[in-house]
């Protein structure tokens, strides 16, 4: 059993957004080379949710919550029924799978208390969880707090355009090794890949055989660009029952303030992170809810000019990121994520992102947050003001340059 000093080391927070603010400079003056460079600072480890408008009416339905007051401010644990409802319908449509708003979905403070509960209603101490490398640094770090056991399963994103490029082979090994809960996030976060309709259809197929309960985050699978075919697990035929999936309105609607997320699927297992919920932080924010009666009811056209303005960030930063020398990164196929591989460097990839962070205003997140295998690579979230995130990255390859072995 792992102590509660190491469990609480597995949750660093070092790299999360928000908190370079804590993070000193003056330690690493003698590693800095030259000048530092100017520029607007630019965050890359979250999504600024000010450079894109939010979904329209999203305010006037907040304050409408407001002005509701009790009825809004304590509903249910699962949330308000009403809104349940019509999300299910939505959700249905979106999905391509029934989803019974009474019994089959819980609104949750942001889809990461989502993670939480789906984990924490899945798994006991011992258990056998497999998790893809590289995936969202949450997944691990609860999977080794509630004392489950990992079990990795490698996605070489490099290998391929045509798929996730996940190892089927090494993913059946865990199934059948004892493997008792499985998630993975699709759009996968950090590469931004998504998986075919060939892995989706094996996943389906293996948890069926094996018993495994799948847990998938699909909080970008709205966001996906142009020639990519997106395929929803719990749409499969002959899907297994023990499925949740993820999903809230954040970075892709500009939503991320209010802290919303839903988790749809195995009655039992909403059940249980009800149970939880009401424990842990009752609900979500009564009035945050009403902003749902927003989501997937965005006026025509308004999510297709969301995607093409990213999906032109996305291009022009992943252009100027493989036009230099030794840096490699697949063109992200949905989600706001672009992950770098850097070339050799004088400095050590950690050190790297502090020094970018100090010299060129430029914050990222290290690749160690996602895979123990990914210490040579950077997440970006690009989800930005565009002129700046051009800049910054600008900015980023003047140092690799002046830094290169």
């Amino acid at each position: 059993m792992t102590s509660l000093d190491e469990k609480f080391r597995t949750l660093a927070t070092d790299n999360a957004p928000g908190q370079e603010v804590r993070h000193p400079g003056d330690d690493i003056d003698a590693l800095v080379i030259g000048e530092i460079l100017s520029g607007a600072p630019v965050d890359f480890s979250h999504g600024d949710v000010d450079a894109f408008e939010p979904s329209p009416g999203s305010f006037d339905c907040f304050a409408q919550g407001v002005q509701i007051g009790g009825k809004r401010a304590y509903t249910e644990y699962r949330g308000d029924a009403g809104i349940r409802e019509a999300l299910a319908v939505r959700l249905a449509r979106f999905t391509g799978a029934p989803v019974a708003g009474t019994d089959d979905l819980i609104i949750t403070p942001g889809s990461q208390g989502a993670l939480f509960l789906a984990l924490a209603s899945t798994i006991s101490a011992g258990d056998k969880v497999a998790i893809v490398r590289p995936d969202y640094f949450a997944n691990r770090k609860l999977v080794q707090f509630l004392d489950g056991e990992i079990v990795p399963v490698r996605m070489d994103y490099h290998a391929t355009n045509d798929s996730a490029g996940l190892d089927l082979g090494e993913l059946e090994d865990a199934f059948r090794a004892g493997v008792k809960v499985f998630v993975f996030s699709n759009p996968n976060n950090p590469a931004g890949v998504v998986y075919s309709r060939t892995e989706i259809d094996h996943i389906s197929r293996l948890a069926g055989r094996y018993g495994v309960t799948v847990i998938v985050d699909q909080l970008y699978s709205r966001l996906v660009y142009s020639g990519t075919t997106y395929t929803h697990l719990r749409a499969v035929e002959g899907s297994a029952h023990n499925i949740i999936t993820i999903m809230g309105p954040s970075k892709t609607e500009s939503l991320s303030g209010y802290r919303l997320g839903v988790a749809f699927g195995s009655p039992a297992i909403i059940t249980r992170m009800e149970k939880l919920q009401a424990i842990v932080s009752l609900r979500a924010a009564g009035y945050s809810q009403s902003v749902l009666q927003t989501w997937l009811a965005e006026p025509d056209g308004w999510m297709e000019e969301r995607i093409r303005r990213h999906q032109a960030i996305r291009d022009e930063l992943h252009s100027m990121l493989t036009a230099v020398a030794g840096v490699a990164a697949r063109l992200p196929q949905a989600g706001s994520y672009l992950f770098a591989r850097l070339p050799a460097l004088a400095v050590s990839p950690h050190d790297f992102v502090r020094i970018l962070r100090y010299q060129a205003k430029v914050i990222v997140t290290p690749g160690t947050e996602f895979s123990p295998d990914a210490g040579n690579s950077v997440r970006l979230n690009f989800s930005q003001d565009h002129h700046a995130a051009v800049n910054a990255v600008g900015r980023m390859m003047a140092l690799i340059e002046r830094y290169r072995v």
